[in-house]
């Protein structure tokens, strides 16, 4: 008789999502692919939170939450359970959300509308423990890290490098809004790190500020 060999534990998935027919639909299709296994859901942060425990192999984790944004809530996640792995899936392909989610501790991101099998090729391959970045966001993800290269500590080395990512948002002529889309962060928090920037830089107004950073290099 021969040895029985014991298949493969199936990867335990959490659907991270505050749209239901998205999660829904997503859970759904998990459901279907050989293992995989969709073990929590979650709508927010704080059930996240609750719900995600260390049985958890992949977070497939949205960026807009109700009650706060997806990279909070990678970074929390990430602090309670370092082996867990995050793909973010989003309709966000600005480069700026993909660094705010890599340097969260995201392993992969993708954006909403990738085929199934896209889908699947993902989740197995963050699971083994790669990096990976859909072919909508790649190119992006290369000017990205280009772009990071010119923020050099030299420009402005009294601010940290998220308020020079916000200085260098607001040269490029975006309001706090849009600042707070792109960056997936609170309005309230853009409006902390404005404030930081004008002081940091002795700035008497946003305009003054925009200005510097201008000649500096940045927004271009």
């Amino acid at each position: 008789m021969g040895a029985v060999v014991n298949a493969p534990a199936a990867i335990a998935v959490a659907v991270v999502d505050d749209h239901p027919v998205f999660r829904l639909g997503l859970v759904a299709l998990l459901g279907t692919l050989d293992g995989i296994e969709v073990v929590a859901q979650a709508s927010s942060v704080a059930e996240a939170l609750e719900a995600i425990t260390a049985d958890v192999d992949v977070v497939l984790m949205d960026l807009e939450l109700g009650d706060g944004s997806g990279i909070e809530a990678t970074r929390q996640l990430l602090g309670r359970f370092p082996e867990l792995r995050v793909l973010v899936v989003t309709m966000h392909e600005d480069e700026e959300s993909l660094v705010a989610s890599v340097r969260a501790g995201a392993r992969g991101y993708l954006v909403k509308g990738a085929d199934p099998s896209g889908v699947e090729r993902a989740i197995r391959a963050v699971a083994d423990g790669e990096v990976i970045v859909g072919a909508a966001v790649a190119a992006k993800a290369i000017g990205a890290m280009a772009a990071s290269r010119t923020l050099a500590p030299a420009v402005f080395p009294e601010l940290t490098d998220r308020e020079r990512e916000v200085l260098d948002l607001m040269a490029r002529g975006h309001d706090n809004a849009t600042i707070a889309r792109r960056l997936v962060l609170s309005p309230k928090t853009v409006r902390n790190h404005v404030s930081n920037v004008l002081g940091k830089l002795g700035a008497a107004d946003r305009s003054t500020a925009i200005v510097r950073a201008r000649e500096a290099g940045l927004g271009a």
